[in-house]
């Protein structure tokens, strides 16, 4: 064998570059689209058995990325990428297959991060999504606003890199994002109020709230409005802003109801059964097991009536468990007080007329 020849036959060049370089190259591609197969089904293989005996699902996600995300493609291009590096080729050949490997990694990494970040966001608002299912729709928004970052950031990256200057564009963007906001500054108020009215949660989907002298049923959190359902039956629709800058009154998350009325007894009631009277309301109020007594007083003295306030817990928010027992109570003081020979105070007016002697 003429190894005089065959050094030279490879070290000739062709195209640019020698057999020797087109032979190193070759194994370079060759080593890197079997070693990546091997690599990636050695971790699948470690992962799966480690996401087999723990309970978190962040190494089911890893193995999910390697699946989805890694594959015959991403093995040919990592391939013929660094195996171009071992050759002289024409610049814009270069230059090429530089900017479509720099636009696959991207796109990648865009991926994983897309991923992962929506994997967290979804943990994050599992526990909401759990207790009330109808905060999904603002979940999604989120998933939306997340996506279009990323892939915004994954666009001007590969622009940037591909050589493109960018800070006139992005100087652009931000002109017009500035024009965007002041024109649709209330919109981007109610959005920015909605995310809080998320975060917050003030109320929920079925909560009976009162916001100045309106009042209904939560039916709808949207982007920009909420829609409550009244007693007499209309939708009332406010912008989010105004329910996050209002004074808003919670009737479901009531815990008990507390409870003040009045009773007024005749002036010729005896001074032994006015002060009986306390003691005997605070017995019916204690015969209700729906209900905590807290005070009975006599007040005052009213221009025709002994005044008594009597105060007492609901121990439920329920409007009408509080109606039923405020009825009972009632039912049950007029039967004491019939019993007592007490008598209800009601408005009267007595008039002293004086004769004056004729002169």
């Amino acid at each position: 064998m003429d190894w005089t020849a065959l050094q030279t036959s490879l070290t000739q060049d062709y195209f640019g570059n020698s057999l020797q370089s087109y032979f190193i190259a070759f194994v370079v591609f060759l080593a890197v689209f079997t070693t990546l197969p091997i690599l990636r089904v050695v971790i699948m293989r470690h992962l799966t058995r480690l996401s087999e005996k723990t309970a978190n699902d962040i190494d089911d996600l890893l193995v999910d990325l390697l699946r989805r995300l890694i594959g015959p493609f991403v093995y040919l291009w990592a391939a013929l990428y660094f195996g171009s590096l071992t050759l002289t080729l024409p610049e814009r050949a270069a230059q090429l297959l530089h900017s479509l490997f720099i636009i696959l990694i991207t796109y990648k990494i865009a991926q994983i991060i897309e991923s992962v970040t929506i994997f967290i966001l979804q943990k994050w608002t599992k526990r909401w999504l759990e207790q009330d299912p109808n905060t999904a729709a603002m979940i999604t928004n989120m998933t939306v606003v997340v996506r279009v970052a990323v892939w915004s950031g994954a666009v001007l990256f590969i622009l940037s890199n591909l050589g493109i200057n960018i800070t006139a564009f992005v100087a652009g963007l931000g002109i017009t994002g500035i024009a965007v906001a002041l024109a649709a500054q209330a919109v981007l108020g109610d959005a920015f109020s909605s995310f809080a009215i998320f975060m917050d949660k003030p109320f929920r989907i079925g909560d009976f709230i009162i916001v100045g002298d309106l009042l209904g049923t939560v039916e709808h959190v949207g982007f920009k409005t909420t829609r409550l359902r009244s007693l007499y039956g209309e939708q009332l629709i406010f912008s989010n802003s105004d329910l996050t800058s209002s004074r808003i009154k919670n009737y479901k998350r009531m815990k008990e109801r507390r409870v003040v009325f009045s009773v007024g007894v005749i002036y010729q009631t005896p001074v032994e059964k006015v002060k009986a009277i306390p003691p005997m309301i605070e017995k019916i109020i204690k015969e209700h097991k729906n209900a905590r007594f807290d005070r009975v007083h006599f007040r005052s003295f009213g221009d025709f009536s002994l005044n008594y306030e009597i105060v007492f817990y609901v121990l439920s928010p329920d409007y009408n468990t509080y109606m039923d027992l405020q009825e009972s109570i009632n039912f049950r003081v007029m039967e004491e007080f019939k019993k007592a020979e007490i008598e209800f105070a009601y408005p009267t007016q007595k008039l002293y007329i004086t004769k004056t002697p004729e002169a």
